[in-house]
């Protein structure tokens, strides 16, 4: 019986030392400032959104998260940047539909897709499609129609595989709408053309399009996205108006360095639904037409699952190539 009990009682020593040696070794996260780098420049609906993260999530983790705006390249660049980081935790990319499409649509890439992934949902904006304030069309049913008459309608996007390039091939090959492409450098050019009537058209992020759907420079015809935009909830969605091919919006997420291990990836992607939940960020952000989601890493693998597939099948419709 002796024998057994010291047996017993160095082994539950040697479990303990064990187990404090475990404690020793797992590594703590975070201890230091974290990174995350956004592909936009600063002041558009991503960064907007990652500020907001940044803002909640840091109160969670106990340190501060330093926002890094990295634009060019249809965010490539910053995507590139983080791909090639430490898997440390410390660095993470604040991710959008071309981190998604990029690879779908570009001749070559600097990072493979598997090079980062998946961590968290921010939240969305969702696309609003603009006409000019005294265009005679009511509803996105009534535009389509008219677009099918003549030599069709010119449509502004803000390049190859932006969201209102998306949009507009959803229009065509979905719904039979006629639509010239007219590429511009950013989204505010495209507003500009269609407030001067140099295009007929675009589609635009739901914090951008409403400060002037507000103040009657333009006419919203639908929402792109599932449900309606808080802050301007008598604008319908393409879905209540019989487009439920129509599923766009310009979104922001996270994404990791591959091998970034999965504690830490949970651990920030709680911290972010969190700070997604807290009430006075997420009615500042809907105040702005931001939609908060947050959500689990695995809604979020979810959701970029289907958004690549959604995506590349207007890829494919379309021949969207960028030259």
């Amino acid at each position: 019986m002796q024998k057994l009990f010291s047996l017993g009682l160095a082994a539950a020593i040697a479990l303990g030392f064990s187990g404090q040696a475990a404690a020793q070794t797992a590594p703590a996260w975070p201890t230091k400032p974290i990174r995350l780098v956004v592909p936009f420049s600063a002041g558009g609906a991503n960064d907007l959104m990652a500020r907001a993260a940044a803002e909640g999530a840091s109160r969670s983790l106990g340190q501060p998260i330093v926002v890094e705006n990295k634009p060019g390249g249809g965010t490539t660049l910053g995507a590139d940047l983080v791909s090639k980081s430490a898997p440390d935790g410390y660095t993470f990319l604040i991710s959008a539909a071309g981190v998604i499409s990029n690879s779908l649509i570009k001749k070559s890439m600097p990072y493979k897709d598997s090079d980062l992934t998946p961590v968290a949902m921010i939240g969305l904006a969702p696309s609003v499609i603009l006409v000019p304030a005294d265009a005679p069309y009511k509803d996105l049913k009534e535009f389509i129609a008219a677009s099918s008459k003549g030599e069709g309608f010119h449509w502004a996007t803000a390049g190859t595989g932006s969201t209102p390039h998306f949009v507009s091939g959803v229009l065509q090959t979905k719904y039979n709408a006629k639509l010239d492409i007219v590429p511009y450098k950013s989204g505010s050019e495209s507003i500009t053309a269609v407030l001067g009537k140099q295009v007929e058209a675009t589609s635009e992020a739901s914090i951008v399009a409403l400060p002037y759907l507000k103040s009657g420079k333009l006419k919203a015809l639908a929402d792109t996205w599932t449900s309606r935009i808080s802050a301007y909830p008598e604008l319908s969605t393409a879905t209540e108006q019989g487009f439920g091919e129509l599923r766009i919006a310009h979104w922001a997420g996270v994404h990791a360095p591959h091998g970034t291990p999965p504690a830490i990836m949970d651990k920030m992607a709680a911290a972010i639904d969190a700070a997604m939940k807290t009430p006075a960020i997420a009615d500042r952000l809907k105040g702005m037409g931001i939609e908060p989601i947050g959500g689990t890493r695995a809604s979020f693998n979810k959701f970029v699952d289907e958004e690549r597939a959604r995506l590349g099948a207007v890829v494919k419709a379309t021949g969207m190539k960028d030259e």
